[in-house]
């Protein structure tokens, strides 16, 4: 954890998340019942949370490059050969990850899902999840941004149907990519935190707690690609969302 905060980043997220939220229902329920007043704060149902992050990949970026370059693979998912850094996958695929307690969740195939959730629940997850990538990623990308790769949450409710649940296609849930700089066989400008993440790595960071403080121009720069991202997706200009938060719900 990083101890300098970024002004409005819980507020993108939270109304990022609920225009998603709004737009998705048909393909899955969700759990918000309101947006609060403040923008950064929501009313939900409960849910027992099912123990997988729910992850979808259409390029090869993070650690789906890293695996990729070991084995050819990713989470199971035998690739095409001679793939570059921030390729397109031929299709959109599911590769789910443990929730850690501590550390890094850890990348896992079917077969450990499958013993996590049950056959028939992870193939019903495994649904939904590519369905959502899909319907997000198209209207993304008529607005100039890339959806990379994105993590789920999935609940089930008492009548024990799944539910999308905590935020759904934000900065910090996705990798966001401008469109028009994209260019496979590198990294890709983002976005997302990764800004911060490479500032970091300027300083030598041992990703041990205390982190170090951001300089005022990192955190406006930050700030900017955050309220960047919600506006080209949603179309609405975050001085509208702040003045009432449900404008993204309509």
């Amino acid at each position: 954890m990083l101890p300098t905060e970024i002004p409005d980043k819980g507020r993108v997220l939270t109304g990022l998340s609920g225009f998603w939220f709004a737009r998705t229902r048909e393909l899955v329920p969700n759990h918000l019942l309101a947006l609060r007043a403040d923008g950064r704060s929501t009313e939900c149902r409960k849910l027992e949370m099912l123990p997988l992050e729910c992850v979808v990949r259409g390029y090869l970026a993070g650690s789906g490059w890293k695996d990729y370059r070991a084995t050819g693979a990713v989470c199971g998912h035998d690739l095409p050969e001679g793939l570059v850094e921030s390729a397109q996958l031929p299709e959109p695929i599911f590769t789910p990850s443990t929730k850690a307690l501590e550390g890094h969740d850890e990348n896992i195939d079917r077969a450990k899902a499958v013993e996590l959730v049950g056959e028939e629940r992870f193939d019903e997850v495994e649904r939904i999840s590519l369905e959502l990538y899909r319907f997000a990623s198209q209207r993304a990308s008529e607005r100039g941004i890339l959806i990379a790769d994105t993590k789920f949450e999935l609940g089930v409710d008492p009548e024990g149907r799944l539910v999308l649940a905590d935020e759904a296609f934000t900065p910090d849930s996705s990798r966001f990519w401008p469109a028009d700089e994209y260019e496979p066989g590198r990294g890709q400008p983002s976005f997302d935190k990764q800004y911060v993440r490479d500032y970091c790595e300027t300083l030598g960071w041992d990703k041990t707690d205390p982190g170090p403080e951001l300089p005022a121009d990192i955190v406006a720069g930050t700030r900017a690609r955050y309220v960047d991202a919600f506006e080209r997706v949603t179309e609405i200009a975050f001085d509208d969302y702040l003045a009432d938060p449900e404008v993204v719900l309509a």
